[in-house]
């Protein structure tokens, strides 16, 4: 396996457009990645799209998600492309400059340490809060709550991951901004000490 660095790892086939990543990331075979900035640490899996989006650090993101798909003009005559794409179809007719800015505004923000599940679709303007896991095939289409277990289709709540006071703990230690020398010394704590015993040593 190749060992990740401050280059992100691109893996074949993947395509990329005005995207950005910090150190240790990894892109998937195939992935398709538009107008996207991914924190440190962060992956997608094989054949993911994202666009417009925000990765926090350490996020997780499984093969096949959709993150910001794109919209269509929902209150117009038509849904297709022409409206916006026409010089695609005709000479003398130009983009919908307004349409294409206004589609890019609406981002989709994914936070630190977070699970996005296989096939997972996360609409535009939504936040998935630190620590939330997406569950497979769920379509999120509101924000979630921080350490929160979302599924279904529209998802909604499933369970809490920890207590509040071990998840408001959790993000005042903000484990996720440690260098990379202070993980790897804390490295068996986090594989092996039980949660409350974490946050009590470190929060």
């Amino acid at each position: 396996m190749t060992k990740l660095g401050l280059e992100p790892l691109i893996h074949e086939g993947a395509q990329l457009h005005a995207v950005t990543c910090d150190a240790y990331v990894e892109i998937g075979e195939g992935s398709r990645i538009l107008y996207t900035h991914f924190g440190a640490y962060s992956y997608c899996d094989r054949y993911a799209e994202i666009a417009n989006a925000r990765i926090g650090k350490f996020a997780n993101i499984a093969a096949f998600s959709r993150i910001g798909p794109t919209d269509h003009p929902m209150s117009q005559a038509s849904l297709h492309h022409f409206l916006y794409r026409s010089a695609d179809y005709w000479d003398d007719a130009p983009e919908d400059d307004a349409f294409f800015e206004q589609r890019a505004a609406r981002l989709a923000h994914i936070g630190h340490d977070t699970w996005i599940g296989h096939n997972a679709v996360i609409k535009p303007d939504v936040t998935i809060g630190h620590g939330a896991v997406v569950a497979s095939s769920a379509v999120v289409t509101r924000d979630v709550a921080p350490y929160t277990i979302v599924g279904g289709i529209p998802a909604k709540p499933i369970r809490a991951r920890f207590t509040s006071e071990t998840a408001e703990r959790l993000m005042e230690m903000a484990w996720w901004d440690w260098d990379h020398a202070t993980l790897r010394a804390r490295l068996d704590d986090f594989r092996h000490l039980p949660i409350e015993a974490f946050v009590e040593k470190y929060g």
